[in-house]
């Protein structure tokens, strides 16, 4: 049990709350013990529900299963059976809650429709089935319906197993559907041949794909969940989202998925809100049922047949398109009552105090251990706000289990930064602070801005640092004030975030090069029009426009933090601040990092104590190439100044002419 306090170790101030922590220990492991009591040796063989419920072809035809213990008949009905119940396909209870049907091989065909008609007593409906992992919309009708799955030419991935690259882990978060240039829906074939070429030109190592499992509502970004196991069909097909993640791995890239299981969608008859008359069936009962802000419906991660189908979940997209992990998504709504609505996190007593779920939290760490069973490479990421300490801590050390949490404290700074302070009051102190401040024994994915700041009703940096000027002097030779200022921010800002880093780094595709205008999925309030649910690829590859020098500086940048080996695990020294000139200096192994964040200052001959030796710029935001002003001969090589006084600290002074609202940085010659 010792080991559990590992996490107590490493923070003492968590030893009033040890009492807490052994105890979510303890109750997992007592739900592990429970869940794989019947044979299984370990998590990984208990979560094999997709194997064994939903439509499956076997060496003699078919067999369906579904988990509604509910219901008192289920016929499947389908385009086989004119969408009327017919005795050939009712099935039959075996059991727990279990119902089976079997069928001769020609009773379905590859590309047929079907649902199920499930009766309970006092109704009936049509839904479709929990563990289906094909769902299409008809495009008249806009009705969805299960598809049969069985084509005769089935993908087969590349024998060689991949490794991901994380070190350091650097995400390009991306969404299928709206990463094409032309008003439409893209496609996975698409994105493999239009946009995985952009992400190794840029630099990125890994790729996070938003809205994979199926949902009704475009719009929804993919996080109201229908079909926990379907891939969304409006992109393509299972086999081309398979052509995808082999081909990303055979390019370098890892291939992660955002996963919903914080909360699925109200629909019934698309859904699991009522699948056979139980709306309690896959989630909580009473006032819990229901996400008070999100109009969806919470799981009941204490019922061990939800856990089944969630861990199920889990593996199936691991093992079934090879993925090479998750962004679980809505975290801290899973780990509160609350869902941290209202809740301020101001100490530890608040993620202590009886009013978190526990079950919730069982959950997530047996997921987290399944997930690294499965694959031990694989990557999981929490999207978590409330700062809950242990979620990225082994399980074994009292933690959770995930690989990273997320930084959501730097976008909402850099948010409140721009939004509230004049140039002249940004702080050095406060800025690095905050782009530092987590907890040591913990990876984080530091992001300055996801897809979250680029939706409607909300505002990117390069929209609040340019606004409408985005549209009148972005052209070559236009430029004007607003937008100079834009470029700058935006670069140092992206440095200062990217270089201090403990884990890994995330960027939102286009935003590297200041994509303009907001994120608006087609609705009844814009016509159903695309024209703000894409990405103006055009806009980065016209020289003539200054959104290039954002690319071409995000992917230098890039290219020096995965060209330090042991960069993200490097700790990070403080070498200078001073508020009232708004200078900053810090390094990383050879790397000296230079901020003047300063609006009109420029400094002649500033000075910085480093060791002794040589020093190159390798990377200046206001160079000429990056659109700045290229006051600085960045071709010299800059040696340092003996001093007396600092002769025993093996010290000596850096100085440095530093323009106005600049970076650089430095690399010390061997």
């Amino acid at each position: 049990m010792n080991k559990t306090l590992n996490l107590i170790d490493r923070d003492p101030w968590l030893e009033p709350y040890k009492n807490a922590i052994v105890g979510r220990y303890e109750h997992m492991l007592s739900k592990e013990s429970e869940l794989t009591d019947n044979g299984q040796a370990n998590l990984s063989d208990f979560a094999t529900g997709y194997l064994y419920f939903g439509l499956h072809r076997t060496n003699d035809g078919w067999v369906f299963r579904e988990w509604a213990p509910n219901a008192t008949q289920i016929y499947m009905i389908g385009t086989f059976s004119d969408w009327k119940e017919k005795e050939t396909y009712a099935m039959q209870r075996i059991g727990n809650g279990k119902w089976e049907l079997k069928l001769p091989a020609d009773a379905l065909h590859h590309g047929e429709l079907y649902k199920l008609n499930v009766h309970w007593n006092g109704g009936q409906g049509e839904r479709i089935p929990a563990w289906a992992t094909r769902v299409v919309q008809d495009d008249i009708t806009k009705i969805f319906s299960a598809q049969v799955w069985s084509p005769e030419e089935k993908f087969e991935f590349s024998k060689t197993p991949f490794v991901p690259t994380t070190d350091p882990l650097l995400i390009y978060e991306c969404h299928i559907g709206m990463a094409q240039q032309e008003e439409k829906v893209g496609t996975y074939n698409e994105f493999r041949e239009k946009i995985l070429p952009r992400v190794v030109k840029a630099g990125y190592n890994c790729i996070q794909i938003m809205a994979i499992q199926e949902h009704p509502y475009y719009g929804s970004f993919g996080y109201h969940v229908s079909n926990f196991f379907a891939a969304s069909s409006r992109f393509g097909t299972p086999e081309e989202l398979k052509q995808l993640i082999d081909t990303a791995h055979g390019l370098g890239i890892a291939v992660i998925m955002d996963i919903v299981h914080s909360h699925a969608v109200k629909n019934e008859v698309e859904g699991l809100g009522n699948l056979a008359g139980d709306p309690c069936q896959y989630f909580y009962q009473g006032a819990k049922r229901e996400h008070p802000a999100w109009d969806s419906l919470c799981f009941d991660y204490g019922k061990n047949e939800v856990i089944h189908f969630l861990l199920s979940n889990c593996k199936f997209w691991l093992d079934e398109y090879k993925f090479d992990g998750f962004r679980f998504d809505g975290v801290t709504s899973m780990l509160y009552y609350s869902h941290g609505l209202g809740e301020a996190f101001v100490d530890y007593n608040d993620y202590y105090n009886g009013h978190q779920d526990g079950n919730a939290i069982c959950y997530l760490t047996l997921a987290n251990k399944l997930i690294h069973q499965v694959n031990p490479n694989a990557i999981s990421v929490a999207e978590e706000v409330s700062g809950m300490p242990g979620l990225a801590v082994k399980p074994e050390d009292g933690g959770y289990g995930f690989d990273y949490r997320m930084a959501m404290n730097i976008p909402d700074y850099w948010i409140k930064t721009i939004k509230e302070k004049i140039d002249e009051d940004w702080k050095p102190s406060s800025i690095f602070w905050e782009v530092t401040n987590r907890r040591k024994d913990e990876k984080t994915i530091s992001y300055t801005e996801s897809h979250d700041q680029a939706l409607v009703g909300d505002k990117t940096i390069i929209f609040r640092l340019i606004d409408a000027d985005m549209y009148w002097h972005m052209q070559k030779g236009t430029e004007n004030y607003k937008v100079n200022r834009g470029l700058a921010l935006h670069k140092m800002i992206r440095l200062v975030t990217a270089t201090t880093i403990n884990g890994g780094y995330l960027n939102f595709m286009g935003n590297e090069f200041g994509h303009p205008e907001w994120i608006d999925f087609p609705r009844e309030g814009n016509d159903w029009s695309c024209k703000y649910a894409r990405r103006q690829w055009d806009l980065v590859d016209r020289k003539t426009l200054t959104y290039h020098y954002l690319a071409d500086f995000d992917s230098r940048m890039i290219e020096i933090i995965k060209g330090e080996k042991g960069f993200q695990a490097t700790p990070i020294q403080e070498i200078w601040h001073k508020d009232s000139d708004q200078i900053l200096a810090y390094k990383r192994k050879n790397l000296v990092f230079v901020f003047n964040f300063n609006p009109s200052k420029s400094f002649t001959d500033y000075g910085f104590l480093v060791e002794p030796g040589a020093y190159e710029v390798i990377l200046n935001s206001d160079a000429k190439e990056f659109g700045g002003n290229g006051l600085t001969d960045d071709s010299i090589t800059h040696f340092t100044n003996f001093d007396a006084l600092y002769k025993g600290e093996k010290k000596e002074w850096l100085k440095l002419y530093i323009p106005a609202r600049s970076a650089i940085v430095l690399r010390k010659k061997e």
